[in-house]
């Protein structure tokens, strides 16, 4: 006997439980825990004889089960005042009669049931956190989300995904692709920080949201935030120096989404320096800032013609990388490293690591590269706040960022090569 075929329709009805418990604790529609479960198995009973019969049977379920939806609520809005209510539970039924009748076919693997069925109970129960999610959208919030949409669904599908050019290394459905990756992150920190920094918010939350988002542009603004007053001082070092650690982080998600096979060989050195770096910040900041922060806010990281600008710029230092790896060989690169660093960490983290994973650059030679530009941009955060925010806010994060130097360089030639 095949397994099979008592393990299929016990997952449909262990689905149609799971939705069906959901419905019924919230009592919300016109079906609960016993009917679907039963719709769960009536949608496997009628899979069967689809493929028995042909898929005139299907239909005819699927018809049956709308008729009998509307056919309630017909008569629940008979026997009470009218209300104004979703159709969520009817389209849930709908889902899960499809479910069954998916699981109904062998030659379909189980996961994408089980999946469909994980989210949809996840979206049934979180309903109000939801809701108030939607609502607490500001418009800019929306813009920047579809804007997002735009970027994601729009352009990148009709990119052409082959290489072009010089070097052949340029890709224009995988620069989007970065492009997707660099501003995804960004509307995340930026809904983030509209919906939590936005408010009363302490140094600690302002210097992760600003490591999200951009270390680069929160240094501008922690360095104004402190210069004129002393007292901030403090409190605008420790943004500075938090988001400078955590865009390490954002660094090491770039590199795993572009080249994740390689990730046991790239990141541990990187993550060293992230760890290094995050100590020194704690020792020379024990006494946290409790002072109430208020940064300019972050601008609309979705916008096209910044997405347009960081696409131009991802391929421009992927043909420069290529191009000197290929006339001057390695020690090329880590010049090409510090002058991109100085200005944008992600184009060079991303185009360096598409070259790894291509196999056109060695591993050790790649993550090198990218502790050296984000060593330059180091030094370039360090100038921003001592000319933005004067000699009080330099005064204070120079020993972190110092400390953090020389460990960088030591990790640059202590760290052993990969074999």
């Amino acid at each position: 006997m095949n397994p099979e075929t008592y393990l299929r329709p016990g997952l449909a009805l262990a689905i149609g439980l799971l939705i069906g418990l959901q419905r019924e604790r919230d009592k919300s529609g016109p079906a609960g825990i016993r009917t679907f479960a039963l719709i769960a198995l009536s949608g496997y009973l009628i899979g069967l004889i689809g493929i028995r019969f042909g898929g005139w049977a299907v239909f005819a379920g699927i018809l049956f089960l709308s008729a009998t939806l509307i056919a309630e609520n017909i008569l629940k809005a008979r026997q009470a005042p009218p209300q104004n209510s979703g159709a969520t539970t009817e389209i849930a039924a709908l889902l899960v009669f499809g479910i069954g009748i998916y699981l109904s076919d062998f030659n379909h693997e189980r996961s994408p049931a089980v999946l469909f069925a994980g989210v949809t109970a996840l979206l049934l129960y979180y309903k109000t956190p939801l809701h108030q999610f939607a609502h607490g959208l500001r418009k800019e919030d929306v813009r920047a989300i579809m804007q997002f949409v735009l970027i994601t669904l729009v352009v990148l599908p009709v990119l052409p995904n082959r290489t072009f050019g010089p070097y052949d290394v340029v890709n224009p459905f995988k620069a989007w692709l970065m492009v997707v990756l660099i501003v995804g992150m960004g509307v995340v920190g930026y809904l983030v920080y509209h919906r939590i920094g936005s408010k009363r918010v302490g140094t600690f939350l302002s210097g992760l949201l600003g490591g999200i988002i951009s270390s680069t542009a929160t240094t501008v603004s922690a360095s104004r935030f402190g210069r004129d007053d002393n007292n901030r001082a403090t409190a605008a070092a420790l943004i500075i120096t938090i988001a400078s650690a955590v865009s390490l982080i954002r660094v090491l998600v770039e590199m795993a989404a572009v080249n994740g096979k390689d990730m046991l060989v790239t990141a541990p050195p990187l993550i060293t320096f992230f760890v290094l770096f995050s100590l020194f910040v704690f020792l020379l900041y024990r006494k946290r800032s409790n002072e109430i922060v208020h940064l300019e806010p972050p601008a609309n990281p979705a916008g096209m013609t910044s997405a347009l600008v960081f696409g131009l710029l991802y391929v421009v230092i992927l043909l420069g990388v290529a191009a000197t790896k290929e006339h001057f060989g390695s020690s090329g690169l880590y010049v090409a490293a510090v002058i991109s660093g100085l200005t944008d960490m992600d184009a060079i983290t991303l185009s360096t690591a598409e070259l790894m994973n291509r196999g056109s650059l060695d591993l050790t030679t790649g993550w090198r590269v990218i502790l050296v530009a984000a060593l330059a941009n180091l030094v370039f955060k360090a100038g921003i706040a001592a000319v933005t925010g004067g000699k009080t806010i330099f005064r204070h994060i120079a020993p972190v960022f110092g400390l953090a130097f020389l460990a960088g360089l030591a990790i640059l030639v202590l760290w052993p090569p990969h074999q």
